[in-house]
């Protein structure tokens, strides 16, 4: 283990015992598409000792050009299993459970009650307002992360510490009716997103820095500007 998170380890915020605390948490990530794919990878080769994979789609053309997990041999194939393949091919000590199967009120409290915390890389805001019921009836954090276009923006959420999703987002009737519409996003903005927030679970299961509990990271990448909001 020193050997193969040795540059992790010699960080002094974190130590060894930092270390063992990420090999001991549980993390469900909810959509492995672009924004799940640097956060499962990057989790898996930072030490998480169990990864929960939930999402329901299928590999598509239309998806390689940002959702990093996947190849084009695995076109039509399930996204949790090629996803379980690719992040054991990473870290094999990483335990990888699947759940191919979309989040709903009827099963979101037995998934969600299986991890320590939750990462939301969902694209609905039906998805992402029943995390946030659900990880504020558990007591659980989770850390939020979105992407349209040229813009991108996180959050960690935390019932506990007075800061939900419903706070940022307090319309639910008018954010959940809203028609959905596809927008395009440049590949490389995932990404960037996606390795933030592997960053906030990171500082979460080691107390490193300051999460971004209260506040809203946004960046916009035509022109590099991000901004942090303090919000309460």
């Amino acid at each position: 283990m020193y050997e193969r998170y040795s540059r992790q380890i010699m960080l002094p915020e974190i130590g060894l015992e930092g270390q063992m605390k990420i090999f001991n948490t549980s993390v469900l990530v909810v959509g492995v598409g672009g924004l799940g794919s640097p956060v499962a990878l990057y989790l898996a080769a930072a030490g998480i000792g169990r990864i929960g994979i939930a999402d329901y789609d299928t590999v598509s053309l239309s998806n390689l050009q940002r959702q990093i997990l996947y190849k084009e041999c695995e076109l039509g194939l399930n996204k949790t299993r090629c996803a379980h393949i690719r992040i054991n091919s990473i870290n094999t000590q990483t335990i990888v459970e699947q759940h191919n199967t979309q989040l709903k009120p009827e099963n979101a409290c037995n998934i969600i009650n299986r991890y320590d915390l939750v990462v939301d890389c969902s694209d609905n805001a039906t998805t992402r307002y029943l995390i946030d019921d659900v990880c504020s009836e558990l007591n659980k954090p989770f850390v939020y992360g979105a992407i349209s276009e040229y813009d991108g923006q996180v959050s960690v959420f935390d019932s506990r510490e007075n800061w939900r999703y419903s706070d940022l987002f307090p319309n639910r009737t008018e954010a959940v009716n809203r028609s959905p519409k596809v927008r395009g996003v440049i590949g490389p903005l995932p990404g960037i997103i996606g390795s933030i927030q592997a960053t906030e679970v990171i500082k979460l299961i080691t107390r490193l820095g300051e999460p971004l509990i209260g506040k809203l990271f946004t960046i916009d990448i035509r022109t590099m500007e991000s901004n942090i909001l303090k919000l309460r």
